[in-house]
């Protein structure tokens, strides 16, 4: 058996996929707070299962129905209402690792995805609404995103880029949080303050990638291409964040913008339930992970340093696929372009079923 303790010994911190009023209120979240959790996370998929399939939320719905709320205000009412009260919860886990931890992230509008100007107001909006230190606000690693990112970072908000599928796009998404720390540093701000997570979407590479396998009967591969292409972009973040440049504000307080580990759930059931937790193991990460991997990982997974272990393994996997001519950054491109267009999905069902509620 490991705990989750084990990996925050490691330089992991885990945060936990989930946040809904009733595990806030029936001591649920206290209860993964105390077992090693040190951070929530939230997207508009999270929001629409809580919201829609649970009573807990109908009474405020109604009320605020009554005092001529839309459903969008509701859902915005509601949401922040969450976050801040999880954040408050992990307020101690902040204050304890100074700031390292105890976050939890809320997603803009995801409509807002492919407008850098809609993304910055937007969040600039919910930063002054929650006023929270430890929430981050989700910002999706589009081309229009990552210069909000910047601009966001400037002016002392913490940020979550999501969405993050391609190493090719790391690198901007690194260079917007290095860029912002400047721009804040030059400005008179404390950038001792910040936190920022690139958070790397896992286990829906392999969903992709191993139907193109598949179709050419390539076995070998199957269920090997998310865990290289997430060790390669540790490989980078190593790169990236050491050097003068990055020497000359880490003087000065700044925190390395961590990698986070996201969906790493395991969809394939011919994988272990473990496999994107076990093999993503390694300092300064995160890896979020919904309860039920939780579950897997106290019970049967294996705390060790990993993600930084056989990398030229990894990387001539890499190299294979693109001999057999599977492009992965086409890929990773259309996980990007599908994974907004998810968001966009859940946010509108969300609304539609709150808009069902009150008539």
């Amino acid at each position: 058996m490991a705990s989750l303790k084990e990996l925050n010994k490691l330089g992991q911190s885990v945060w936990l996929d989930f946040i809904s009023r009733e595990i806030i209120e029936n001591g649920e979240l206290g209860k993964y707070i105390e077992r090693g959790i040190t951070g929530v996370t939230s997207n508009p998929s999270i929001f629409e299962k809580a919201i829609t399939r649970c009573s807990i939320y109908d009474a405020e719905i109604a009320k605020l129905a009554e005092d001529g709320e839309t459903a969008q205000d509701i859902y915005e009412e509601l949401a922040i209402s969450d976050i801040t009260r999880a954040a408050d919860m992990l307020r101690p886990v902040y204050d304890a690792t100074d700031g390292l931890d105890g976050y939890v992230s809320l997603e803009a509008n995801p409509h807002l995805a492919f407008d850098k100007a809609g993304t910055i107001s937007e969040i600039r909006r919910l930063f002054k609404l929650i006023d929270r230190p430890n929430v981050m606000f989700k910002v999706p690693g589009t081309i229009e995103g990552i210069p909000a990112v910047e601009e966001l970072i400037s002016a002392g908000i913490n940020v979550n880029v999501t969405l993050i599928f391609s190493v090719r796009y790391y690198d901007y998404i690194a260079e917007a949080y290095i860029k912002g720390l400047e721009r804040l540093d030059a400005s008179g701000g404390d950038i001792s303050t910040m936190a920022s997570v690139a958070s790397f979407f896992v286990s829906r590479i392999d969903g992709a990638v191993d139907k193109t396998l598949k179709d050419l009967s390539i076995d070998s591969l199957m269920g090997k291409t998310a865990i290289a292409n997430a060790k390669m972009a540790y490989s980078k973040f190593n790169r990236i964040f050491r050097g003068e440049r990055w020497e000359k504000l880490a003087s000065k307080g700044a925190r390395v913008q961590r990698l986070l580990w996201a969906s790493t759930s395991t969809k394939n059931p011919d994988y272990s339930d473990t496999l994107y937790v076990d093999e993503l193991i390694g300092a300064h990460t995160v890896n979020t992970m919904p309860p039920d991997t939780i579950e897997a990982f106290e019970d049967h997974g294996t705390a060790e340093l990993t993600v930084d272990k056989g990398l030229e393994k990894e990387l001539s996997r890499l190299d294979k696929l693109d001999a057999f001519g599977v492009d992965l950054d086409t890929v990773t491109d259309r996980l990007l372009t599908e994974g907004v267009a998810k968001f966009v999905a859940s946010f509108d069902s969300l609304i539609e079923s709150i808009q069902k509620k009150i008539g």
